[in-house]
């Protein structure tokens, strides 16, 4: 009997080294060495909640503390997200510090000549239509967010209208510096609607300034993430399509290679110049526009100039 205790005694003891059998049986998926990222937490805090359109809201807001070893991201305790919505808005800030434009800005000096030297020699219709016109200019210095408010305002209004209801709109703030998600949500659907903004367009806004608010959009991941992931990320705000992206991405952000295959103009513009039987369709106006690449943007605003001159070209600028 002692030597059985004995036995079993022994069993129980932990050996202080695991050998290799053991480590393969615990540890079947190898992993290789890599940066942690920590989500800070509160078991303590509630659920979260609906981002409200008064002026007193406190909406979950996320930041980042590091990125260097370590990826910190941290919240509030008296608003918290859960764990998967804490995933998916890491990886969104992530990416959008890390993923910066390849292309300079066409703000940039110089590279409105690179862009007209490379449409010229790559397509000689479109030569044409360049030495016709003076050269774009891409100049705002309004930020992201302002811009993108002011598009909504503008959406289906003529230049006239929009001007007039903008001008009220900024006198609601006293001056467009005053214009941020917070002062936003401070204006209740009603006090827009009085200045001429639809019901619906005020809804627009306020989601907008909700999502700068919780963190999901920043003016800085805006000017980080690249094209593709833009778009996909302003459409997900109400109001907000693709055609308002690529207008934005061209006349506030100088994205040098956008094209607005859903715009009627460029569409028009592309028609005429090729001589093409009917309007474009967005595989078509890829196909037909391939040759402008990097440059899209560029091209786009000459197809506008040359639908405004009705297909007729004056004599080129010396």
């Amino acid at each position: 009997m002692s030597g059985r205790a004995q036995t079993r005694s022994s069993s129980r003891k932990i050996p202080t080294q695991p050998s290799v059998q053991s480590q393969a049986i615990t540890s079947t998926i190898p992993f290789r060495s890599r940066k942690i990222r920590k989500i800070a937490s509160d078991s303590s805090v509630k659920g979260p909640s609906r981002c409200s359109l008064k002026s007193d809201t406190k909406a979950p807001r996320f930041k980042i503390a590091g990125l260097d070893e370590t990826l910190i991201l941290t919240k509030p305790d008296e608003e918290a997200e859960t764990l998967a919505e804490n995933s998916t808005r890491l990886l969104d800030v992530t990416s959008a510090v890390i993923t910066a434009p390849l292309i300079k800005p066409l703000s940039t000096d110089g590279e409105i000549e690179c862009s007209l030297q490379h449409l010229r020699d790559s397509d000689p219709l479109l030569r044409s239509v360049i030495d016709a016109f003076q050269p774009p200019s891409f100049d705002s210095s309004r930020s992201p967010f302002h811009a993108l408010t002011k598009s909504i305002i503008y959406q289906q209004l003529s230049t006239k209208a929009g001007k007039c209801i903008y001008t009220r709109f900024i006198s609601l703030f006293e001056t467009e510096a005053n214009i941020n998600s917070k002062t936003i949500l401070s204006l209740s659907a009603q006090q827009l609607r009085e200045i001429g903004i639809s019901g619906r367009k005020a809804s627009y806004m306020h989601d907008l300034a909700c999502k700068y608010e919780d963190g999901s959009l920043s003016d800085e991941m805006i000017l980080r993430m690249d094209d593709e992931r833009l778009l996909k990320k302003l459409t997900t705000v109400k109001g907000i399509g693709p055609w308002t992206v690529h207008m934005f991405m061209i006349f506030s952000l100088h994205r040098p290679d956008v094209l607005p295959v859903g715009d009627l103009g460029v569409r028009k513009g592309v028609k005429m110049l090729y001589k093409l039987n009917g309007l474009p369709d967005a595989v078509m106006m890829e196909k037909m526009c391939e040759k402008w690449k990097p440059y899209r943007s560029v091209g786009s605003w000459y197809m506008w100039r040359f639908v405004e001159a009705k297909g007729v070209l004056a004599p080129p600028l010396s």
